[in-house]
């Protein structure tokens, strides 16, 4: 765990979704203003913490109003013993230096077939790439997702490091909020 000043501590709601995809079996917490403030940015951050004292690390994702929000997947759910309905204490600090994002293949095979893109990604920084990622995964359709592909590595062979104009937090654009609870 970060030291001390960094972990936030705080009770929230374990919410199941109004619509869990096919995967199913998850919940989510809403992560409360006050403890989303002390992370290190709006966008996606990675933290580390304990739920009800078991240890977890994930992504939290931007809700569109200046927080966040946490999936929490369902080993993590039955390890701690918890239901959606269930108020949990959560302690959590961002991980850092935020980890290295996971590559989609689509965007690693893009990048792959053209060096020039390749080397402006390799010389950003973590972050950079987190938002890219970021800005590719999170079209709503497959079509515009592979227009953000190709796009982002045609930005990327010009040497343009970060993707522009890209609200990471859904705030100005209103692209990202938490999942809606079932009743």
């Amino acid at each position: 765990m970060a030291p001390a000043e960094t972990i936030s501590r705080f009770e929230a709601e374990l919410r199941c979704p109004k619509d869990p995809g096919p995967h199913g079996g998850w919940c989510f917490l809403l992560i409360p203003k006050p403890a989303s403030d002390t992370l290190p940015r709006r966008g996606r951050t990675t933290i580390q913490g304990t739920i009800r004292g078991h240890p977890f690390q994930a992504t939290l994702e931007p809700d569109g109003q200046l927080s966040h929000w946490l999936r929490v997947d369902q080993s993590l759910c039955l390890s701690a013993g918890m239901n959606a309905g269930d108020r949990v204490t959560v302690e959590m600090a961002p991980v850092v230096p935020e980890p290295e994002p996971m590559v989609p293949e689509d965007l690693a095979e893009v990048l792959f077939n053209s060096p020039a893109a390749m080397s402006v990604w390799n010389s950003t920084t973590t972050i950079a790439r987190v938002d890219w990622i970021h800005w590719i995964t999170s079209a709503k359709q497959i079509k515009t997702r592979q227009k953000r592909v190709l796009t982002a590595v045609d930005m990327l062979a010009s040497g343009k490091k970060r993707v522009c104009c890209f609200d990471q937090s859904g705030y100005y654009s209103k692209a990202f909020q938490a999942p809606e609870a079932a009743n």
